[in-house]
């Protein structure tokens, strides 16, 4: 196979259901600063996911750094090794010491039944993260949050349009950060959000994403700039319009390859039973001693393939240099993040995957196991 599949591939509308936008962006010489095209876009991305309030952002990762402000959040906080490093440098860009509690076998969530062991008088919030899409524990959490007088700050970069029981799992906790980078099921090329739960929250992040500013005169808070530019909110309501169509082909794409590996010995897939609607944002698979080669070996022979899954996520966190020194970071004290971080391969799955691709990646992986 000639042409290169990658982990992920970003969802583009046709250009030419974009230049509209563009064009009314160039006639309305407002180009950022909460436009029209911001405004539409929060309004319908509250319509869609079934929340009440919303904040737009750059990127995800001011999103998380001014969530953490936004709740004044200090001390230590309870979270994840097993994510993208954005998670804890948000953190420490707020003076904020993470604590890592090691993460469930069957979610590769944090474990709630970890935290209350994790938690001093330092303790302020637990930030879980929705890894791969799958929902966290999120009763759970929140009972030992309410125990404990703790703030919850879910990073739900992976979740957008997950859903449990009770609608969207992005109401849950004190607030929920969204990605929109262009390698997320949706995208705004690079973009974020905070999902508030009220009107006096989404107003403090406001102000804290625009320098603080109440109005031209008016500083109430030491804000930075967050904001989401016109042209990016633009995509985003363009990408909204197909939200639905590319969800369902990762639906199908995931049914695929579930149907393929099952036989596959030593080749695991994790469960979805525990979801009500999800995303198929990632499809992981985990490479146990069952099968022939290692998880590298099996990496580095996608890769001679021109199949570049990612080993995500490889490393920990809590293995990167700024985070190693801490108490929390020892392996002894994480053992199913580290075992899973050394069998962890995230396959290519995306809207345009071709299933002839999809076939091609199975071949490559069924011929090791036989």
């Amino acid at each position: 196979m000639n042409n290169q599949i990658y982990v992920t591939q970003p969802s583009l509308p046709p250009l030419d259901e974009f230049i509209p936008y563009l064009q009314q962006i160039w006639d309305s010489k407002i180009l950022t600063n909460g436009g029209p095209f911001h405004q539409q876009f929060e309004q319908a991305l509250c319509d869609y996911l079934g929340i009440k309030y919303i904040s737009l952002f750059a990127n995800g990762t001011l999103a998380l750094v001014t969530a953490l402000q936004s709740l004044r959040i200090t001390g230590e906080v309870i979270t994840t090794p097993y994510s993208f490093v954005a998670t804890s440098h948000a953190l420490l860009w707020n003076g904020i010491k993470p604590v890592f509690v090691d993460i469930a076998s069957n979610t590769l969530n944090l474990d709630p039944a970890k935290i209350e062991s994790a938690i001093t008088p330092q303790t302020t919030a637990i930030m879980p993260v929705h890894c791969y899409g799958h929902p966290c524990d999120v009763e759970t959490i929140q009972n030992i949050a309410d125990n404990y007088n703790l703030k919850i700050i879910y990073d739900a970069a992976h979740a957008f349009g997950v859903k449990d029981d009770g609608g969207s799992i992005l109401r849950h906790g004190d607030l929920s950060v969204l990605s929109f980078h262009a390698t997320k099921v949706f995208n705004t090329f690079e973009g974020g959000a905070i999902v508030c739960p009220d009107a006096k929250t989404k107003q403090r992040i406001d102000h804290l994403k625009n320098f603080g500013f109440v109005d031209e005169v008016t500083v109430v808070a030491p804000g930075i700039n967050g904001k989401m530019n016109e042209f990016n909110a633009a995509l985003g309501l363009l990408q909204l319009k197909s939200i639905d169509q590319a969800l369902n082909k990762r639906k199908a794409l995931d049914a695929h390859y579930r149907k393929e590996l099952r036989s596959i010995k030593g080749i695991h897939c994790l469960s979805l039973t525990y979801e009500k609607v999800a995303n198929y944002a990632y499809f992981p698979i985990l490479v146990s001693p069952e099968y022939r080669l290692s998880r590298d070996e099996l990496f580095q022979k996608l890769r001679k393939n021109g199949i570049y899954a990612r080993r995500y996520f490889h490393p920990l966190i809590s293995e990167f240099p700024m985070y190693r020194g801490l108490p929390s970071a020892n392996k002894s004290n994480l053992p199913i993040a580290s075992k899973v971080a050394t069998e962890v391969i995230c396959l290519p799955i995306y809207p345009d995957l071709q299933y002839d691709q999809i076939d091609f990646i199975l071949e490559v992986i069924k011929k090791e196991s036989e």
